[in-house]
């Protein structure tokens, strides 16, 4: 199953960040130019997640996080989880998530 989800970071990453992120992470990852959830003002890179690795939603977020770690001044202050496909055991999708709290690494 493929778990997607995005988390804004507190600013801009520039190429170089990128690449680190990029290998530190097994998901496979974009990265978007988008503005602070709170503040339309700053300027930051949004990472999008497409996890088919992690066997659950909540291991490939904290996956996301444990690859933001790998730059030392990154935060996330944003958490967006859209609604997942139905899986076989439930037979449901799960509910849109947004989350604009600081949700530091």
């Amino acid at each position: 199953m493929v778990h997607r989800f995005s988390l804004v970071l507190n600013r801009e990453v520039n190429d170089k960040e990128k690449v680190a992120l990029k290998e530190a992470s097994g998901a496979g990852i974009a990265f978007v130019d988008d503005t602070l959830p709170t503040n339309a003002d700053v300027a930051v890179t949004r990472i999008e997640f497409e996890d088919e690795v992690t066997a659950t939603l909540a291991e490939a977020i904290e996956a996301g996080f444990e690859t933001v770690k790998v730059i030392p001044d990154l935060s996330v202050p944003g958490l967006s989880v859209p609604a997942q496909p139905a899986t076989a055991e439930s037979g449901e999708g799960e509910e849109a998530v947004n989350v604009t709290a600081d949700a530091t690494p």
